[in-house]
């Protein structure tokens, strides 16, 4: 059997019954679907965050302000003006007042861009945090 035998057989198009099966999976792959299949429940707030470089060496080379969109015991999703590094750590410093978590480690796992000034930036914390009671008064984001 030669290399291109093999290229034949695995570039196969679907029988009739694997097409099926998989528009089925994809019809359900829903928004809710999804929600339920996350780790987390996330809650919609808008708090005031500050992102800080992950490393101590690192420390001092920047600091930007940001905006929540929401989050949950796993992570949060969070709008700056300027991208950042996807793969990177940072130390989110979130406004004690509005929600009172401790300095949190976390890696940016997506950044995209929503107009020329706004990135959404999705991370995913090394640690759960307990989401105080006053957060759950905040109207609730599907899952996480």
């Amino acid at each position: 059997m030669s290399m291109f035998d093999d290229l034949e057989r695995n570039s196969r198009a679907p029988n009739t019954d694997e097409a099926f099966h998989m528009l089925q999976e994809l019809g359900r792959n829903t928004t809710d679907e999804i929600r339920r299949q996350r780790a987390h429940f996330r809650i919609a707030v808008k708090i005031g965050v500050i992102l800080l470089p992950g490393n101590a060496s690192q420390q001092l080379t920047f600091k930007l302000k940001g905006v929540t969109g929401d989050i949950s015991e796993g992570g949060c999703s969070v709008l700056f003006p300027l991208p950042i590094q996807v793969g990177d750590l940072y130390r989110l410093q979130f406004d004690r007042q509005a929600l009172d978590l401790p300095l949190t480690f976390a890696r940016c796992v997506r950044c995209r861009l929503i107009r020329e000034d706004a990135f959404e930036a999705g991370f995913a914390f090394f640690k759960t945090i307990c989401l105080p009671e006053s957060a759950a008064a905040g109207a609730p984001a599907g899952g996480d």
